[in-house]
């Protein structure tokens, strides 16, 4: 008995259909149906009733169906232990990231450091749902995040507030006061990220206009933020960034002010797996995070 026929009978057994079996296993159909007849053959017993219309389980099918899907549970966590042990020994954090972190990234590197001498961490870049769909399925271990994100399978551990600013033409009146108020914005054009792309930032900056009696102008779509920035320079548009971010941003002809009235802060969080235990290593990270 083989644990490919295990996986197979339990995919079929789960999908009562070969093809469709053999689509979520991506081999074709005539492979599985003959695994499936081997293992008929070893136990001396048909698994599954067939006709041209339905397939169906037999009751000796279903007597052996918890048995084949323990088997597979315990090579799932056997496997498992293995791939933590490794990453255990080799002390790596696979770490996601953007550049919207800022200057906060060196003083987090510097505090990991002193926390867990031995670790190293591996930063990847990526955009913010590619990386929390990196963390579910293990090819990162963590994430940073910027605002909350509905995603079950994750915990999000709070690690940070961050003010975001507004960035004005250094030309424009309102880049010559210390601070801006929110309802001093209405009816200047808005160049912000779509909800689709960032939606906490995107709400919080709309709930923040709406609080001061307006909503938003939205202009032309943030791209990046060097072109966001050269464009911003020649037009009387305005823009935010996170405090920290904009630090790393000295821009001939843009002006960076804080935002009052009311003062929007950034929650940031890492994001881990709910059913992962957090090692020494993920528990350094976060205790470092939390002293920035």
């Amino acid at each position: 008995m083989e644990l490919r026929q295990l996986r197979y009978f339990v995919t079929v057994a789960e999908e009562l259909h070969f093809g469709r079996a053999a689509e979520r296993l991506h081999i074709v159909q005539p492979a599985v149906s003959q695994q499936v007849r081997r293992l008929e053959r070893e136990l001396g017993s048909d698994l599954f009733d067939r006709t041209t219309r339905s397939v169906t389980l037999t009751a000796l099918g279903h007597r052996f169906l918890p048995h084949a899907k323990e088997v597979l549970a315990s090579e799932a966590r056997a496997l498992a232990a293995i791939k933590e042990l490794r990453e255990e020994r080799e002390h790596t954090i696979r770490l996601g990231t953007s550049d919207g972190i800022g200057d906060r990234m060196d003083r987090l590197l510097a505090a990991f450091t002193a926390r867990v001498p031995g670790a190293h961490l591996d930063l990847v870049h990526a955009p913010v749902e590619q990386r929390l769909r990196d963390v579910r399925s293990g090819a990162l271990d963590a994430t940073i995040v910027r605002g909350t994100w509905d995603v079950p399978e994750l915990d999000f551990t709070p690690l940070w507030d961050d003010p975001v600013v507004v960035a004005l033409p250094a030309t424009h009146p309102l880049a010559a006061q210390d601070s801006v108020a929110f309802a001093e914005l209405a009816g200047l054009p808005a160049r912000l990220s779509s909800r689709k792309r960032n939606p906490p930032l995107f709400d919080l900056i709309t709930r923040c206009c709406r609080e001061a009696g307006f909503e938003p102008l939205l202009g032309k779509e943030f791209t990046t933020a060097q072109d966001t920035l050269a464009t911003l320079g020649f037009g009387p548009h305005w823009t935010v960034f996170y405090a920290a971010h904009a630090n790393l941003l000295p821009v001939p002809g843009v002006t960076f002010r804080p935002l009052r009235d009311p003062e929007p802060v950034m929650p940031t969080y890492l994001a881990t797996r709910a059913d992962r235990r957090l090692g020494p290593e993920l528990l350094g990270l976060i205790h470092a995070g939390k002293t920035l």
